[in-house]
């Protein structure tokens, strides 16, 4: 009785080992490439396609999505600090996907033409192989944009326009109070002078 017990636990065991030696992290996204059709401005924000987020593994993983490149492209590479995800981090059960905003904010001063980058998702952490090596899991959609030549008076004009846009409608509610505090004074300042100018007449 007591060996059979022996032999029960070691099964077990054997069976919880294998299991746990072919659990894979695994990552994918839900669309291959992204291009921006139109020329994008200086100063501008903008937002761009969504990207889908899938767990093509069999544990539960954290993920992230970053920028990456191509050794020696031809076309510019846009700095990773150009670039905001939400969210930046998840969490994503087997099988689950998650849809990561991105946000492009474009500075006044950038030098324009063509740029490639990768949206690159991975893990945050490292698969372990069976030699006991890490391995890095990683899928990315290309994504391809260009930036139009402008002078800094431009660049700031385009960076209020889509900062008006982008934080609507609280920005119009803003220029409407501004503009009434505005419209208060000069009222205040014309009836003040007509109240003057008929005392004087008396």
């Amino acid at each position: 009785m007591r060996k059979l017990s022996v032999i029960l636990l070691s099964l077990v065991g054997v069976c919880l080992l294998s299991t746990l030696a072919y659990a894979k992290i695994g990552v994918g996204v839900g669309t291959g490439k992204i291009v921006v059709n139109d020329i994008l401005k200086p100063g501008q924000i903008y937002i761009l396609p969504s990207l889908t987020v899938l767990n093509t593994g069999d544990e539960k993983s954290t993920y992230k999505v970053s920028i990456t490149y191509h050794e020696q492209q031809p076309e510019l590479m846009p700095s990773q600090d150009l670039f905001q995800f939400s969210p930046e981090t998840f969490e994503l059960e087997p099988g689950d996907a998650k849809v990561v905003n991105i946000k492009l904010n474009l500075p006044l001063k950038v030098e324009p033409g063509k740029y490639f980058a990768y949206l690159e998702a991975s893990p945050t952490a490292t698969a372990e192989t069976s030699a006991g090596t890490s391995v890095g899991v990683a899928a990315a959609a290309k994504l391809y944009f260009e930036i139009a030549p402008a002078n800094i008076f431009q660049a700031m004009y385009y960076k209020l326009v889509s900062l008006w846009v982008l934080y609507s409608p609280w920005s119009l509610r803003v220029a409407i109070f501004i503009g009434l505090v505005i419209l208060i004074l000069l009222l205040r300042k014309f009836l003040n002078i007509n109240i003057s100018l008929r005392k004087k007449d008396e």
